[in-house]
């Protein structure tokens, strides 16, 4: 999970490596005059995607009047397909000398490294094509909780060598290097990144931040995500969703495949998919789409990837058809299920549950239609068989086979042929 620039220097300063001075975040032009800027100021559009300097996104401003200006382009402005909604200001610091610092995993061998090059401030990759000799790499190989002063030190030293600084301002670079890496252990981060690394006359500063969170590391950050105001998981990329924060909350994988509440067009089958398992998700994603464009003019758009994770419980899988039934950009829910851990008589409970729900409460019900197949699977055929008999009104756009005697793409196929067969009905 990644964090905004803001706030990743929210907590390298809490950690010991200096930053500019912070004005605060805006989200639209009128929220300026309360942040007291001392000008000149930097103003930078606040994504989380790389490339903002060259779309445009990093400005400097000398008035309250140019930074109006500025922040009302900004958050007009689309970078790599991801709208600006916060910009944020800071201190403009002239800069003197830059270089870069990072820390990260080295995928091989599982080993912390840190990388440092006195070529700050632009891509690092950039400079490993044009300029290797300018890359110095440490590889942990006891991935040590806090670096040891002396390859801070040696790793100083090196940027030294082309930056040729004052001695104290190498000290002042070596202690950085070792914050930087104390908080990457710290905090379960897969990247701390400073790019670039400022060096001026009387200060030396991060002027710009990255941190990449491990997701699987989150349950120990409480206290830091409540630092940054941060209350669910976000993507490397993006904001979640409200689809993806309620699947959150319901502790299952969602992805929403297109924007949120997108516009639905007219003619096309927007297709929900609850599968089992991560890989046969993607594989449904694949699938839908192709079976589309085969056979339906390429008028099918699946919508979301999801997966219930191991053994849910029925009251999980049963909020997942809630959550595909309450988004009104789905026409059709597929779904097939290959119980291994799972059990298709919990899944099968599921559905059920969530169909009578909906009936009982008067929601908005659309067609369920796919195949299970594995574990538990005579009772599954047992329990659906009995609950059309009690309850077939509830049930009546529930349509899963409880067996194997169809392949999955027929089903799809024929599920996709239904789903137009509505449309066309209440286009009617």
């Amino acid at each position: 999970m990644r964090l905004y620039e803001h706030e990743a220097k929210k907590i390298f300063a809490e950690n010991d490596i200096p930053i500019p001075k912070q004005y605060g975040v805006v989200t639209n032009v009128s929220e300026i005059e309360q942040l007291k800027i001392k000008f000149p100021a930097m103003v930078k559009a606040s994504v989380l995607i790389g490339g903002r300097g060259k779309a445009g996104g990093v400005k400097k401003v000398n008035s309250l009047k140019e930074a109006k200006k500025v922040t009302e382009d900004l958050l007009n402005l689309v970078i790599k397909d991801y709208p600006v909604e916060i910009v944020f200001f800071e201190e403009a610091v002239g800069e003197v000398k830059a270089c870069y610092l990072g820390v990260t995993m080295e995928p091989k061998s599982y080993n912390n490294v840190i990388i440092v090059s006195p070529s700050g401030g632009v891509d690092i990759e950039e400079v490993a094509k044009t300029n290797p000799e300018l890359i110095f790499r440490k590889e942990l190989t006891k991935n040590e909780k806090e670096l040891p002063r002396k390859i801070a030190n040696e790793l100083a030293e090196k940027l030294n060598q082309t930056l040729k600084l004052t001695k104290e301002k190498v000290k002042i670079l070596a202690t950085i290097i070792s914050n930087l890496y104390n908080l990457y252990q710290k905090i379960d981060a897969k990247l701390c990144e400073i790019n670039p690394l400022i060096i001026t006359p009387t200060d030396v500063l991060a002027a710009d931040a990255k941190v990449v969170l491990d997701d699987n590391g989150l349950y120990r950050q409480s206290k830091l995500l409540e630092s940054v105001d941060l209350t669910h998981k976000r993507h490397d990329v993006a904001e979640p969703t409200a689809n993806e924060i309620r699947s959150y909350d319901n502790e299952f994988p969602y992805v929403d495949l297109l924007p949120f509440n997108d516009k639905k067009e007219k003619g096309i089958l927007y297709v929900g998919l609850v599968p089992g398992g991560a890989g046969y998700g993607i594989l449904s994603i694949d699938e839908v789409a192709n079976i589309g464009k085969k056979f339906f003019d390429g008028k099918v758009i699946p919508i979301n990837f999801m997966d219930s994770g191991g053994g849910p419980p029925v009251a999980r899988v049963a909020e997942m058809f809630h959550l595909l039934m309450d988004y009104p950009l789905v026409d059709l829910i597929v779904t097939s299920r290959f119980g291994g851990i799972s059990s298709c008589d919990i899944f099968i409970r599921g559905v059920v549950k969530a169909f009578r729900d909906r009936y009982k409460n008067e929601q908005r019900m659309i067609p369920v239609i796919g195949r299970m197949v594995g574990t538990d699977l005579p009772s599954a055929k047992k329990y659906l068989e009995k609950a059309i008999i009690e309850t077939p009104d509830a049930l009546f756009l529930m349509q899963i086979e409880v067996g194997n005697e169809r392949i999955m793409a027929d089903v799809i196929k024929d599920a996709l042929k239904k789903g137009f067969e509505i449309l066309k009905e209440e286009a009617a």
